[in-house]
């Protein structure tokens, strides 16, 4: 008990922790502003004072919790270092969706109620139908193109000596951006017309030129366009996928596929009877997140074609209709339709990484 008591800081001391700290959080920032000319210097300075600052302040925090009662002591210390996280997951998350909620119901500017204008709008414009119908193609064919491809390369490579190669290779375009995957894909898509003299630059239509065939203007072909983008996210998230189902094979027992090729089992046999049922929890994880990203698609279509030419997808709409149209009502609601629609998929998610911690 006395030890306990010791370790304990007294009310001076506490009050001068604190004072020395708000003297170096007022003092960097004073600093921070008569260095406005001296950019370097200033960089410099505000790294190392926002982190000394935020480390001081984490301990001063936590000596104020350690002081408290004994009562209180261990809700003190989670509150210091989980509040900042709740406070900023509240912040940037609960009141957000919190003010979009709001504005679904309201006029282009926020202030007049119209009920459920907005929402009609959102189920029943032609825009938005067509958005919805594109975004389940994206969701229907590019997660299921990305995880079975992920699937057979990481079977396939499984077994091969450069495994390692081949690997790098199908996960390299995940350290792409989705706006410069796009910005390559659309010179790969690239069509100059027809004319006299005109070399296509696109490589798709190069080689379509080059087998003899017509180039295509790949990106104005509607509905079909829809695939050429997927094909996009297919390129991006099956490195993703592989990466995930390779680790989840790897962990079977190689006990199990001994026993089942000594009772004469093929590689097909042991594929569908033992590899899918064994990672079957990891492929549904893999499929709901790349379910999620597909739902919530945007930067691709809006590099490639902007959402024209029957491209458009929900979360263009939103953007168009917040930041182009300058309709907040609107561009609210579909946030919110969005968000309900993820929701489902999220929790599913969730449960499925809840249940593989319980089998654990």
């Amino acid at each position: 008990m006395s030890r306990d008591i010791d370790s304990r800081w007294n009310p001076i001391q506490l009050i001068l922790l604190i004072a020395v700290t708000l003297v170096v959080l007022i003092g960097g920032f004073q600093l921070l502003q008569n260095l406005q000319n001296q950019k370097i210097l200033m960089t410099i300075t505000a790294v190392a004072w926002g982190l000394g600052s935020v480390a001081l302040l984490f301990y001063v925090l936590n000596a104020i919790a350690e002081s408290a009662p004994r009562k209180i002591r261990s809700i003190a210390v989670a509150m210091v270092f989980a509040g900042p996280a709740v406070i900023t997951l509240i912040w940037a998350l609960v009141l957000p969706t919190l003010r979009s909620l709001r504005l679904s119901f309201a006029d282009a500017h926020g202030r007049g109620f119209v009920f459920l204008d907005n929402y009609k709008f959102a189920f029943t414009d032609p825009i938005m139908v067509e958005a919805f119908r594109n975004n389940l193609l994206w969701m229907i064919f590019g997660t299921s193109f990305c995880v079975i491809m992920g699937l057979i390369i990481a079977v396939l490579s499984d077994r091969s000596k450069a495994e390692k190669v081949f690997k790098s290779l199908i996960f390299m375009p995940m350290a792409i951006s989705f706006v410069g995957a796009g910005v390559i894909w659309k010179f790969i898509y690239a069509y100059k017309g027809e004319g006299i003299n005109v070399t296509e630059i696109g490589l798709l239509n190069a080689i379509v030129v080059g087998l003899g065939g017509k180039a295509q203007a790949w990106l104005l072909m509607p509905f079909w366009n829809n695939f050429f983008l997927i094909v996009i996210m297919v390129w991006l998230q099956t490195g993703y996928a592989m990466v995930i189902l390779s680790s989840a094979i790897k962990a079977i027992p190689e006990e199990i596929n001994e026993a089942a090729r000594v009772d004469g089992a093929g590689a097909f046999t042991i594929f569908f009877k033992i590899t899918i049922p064994y990672i079957m929890p990891t492929i549904v994880t893999v499929t709901t997140t790349i379910l999620i990203f597909s739902l919530k698609l945007f930067d691709i279509v809006r590099v490639m074609t902007g959402g024209n030419f029957g491209t458009n997808v929900i979360a263009n709409e939103f953007y168009l209709r917040q930041f182009t149209y300058g309709h907040s009502g609107q561009a609210s609601a579909i946030a919110v339709v969005l968000l309900v629609v993820i929701i489902p998929v999220l929790a599913y998610n969730l449960r499925q990484f809840r249940g593989r911690e319980v089998l654990k």
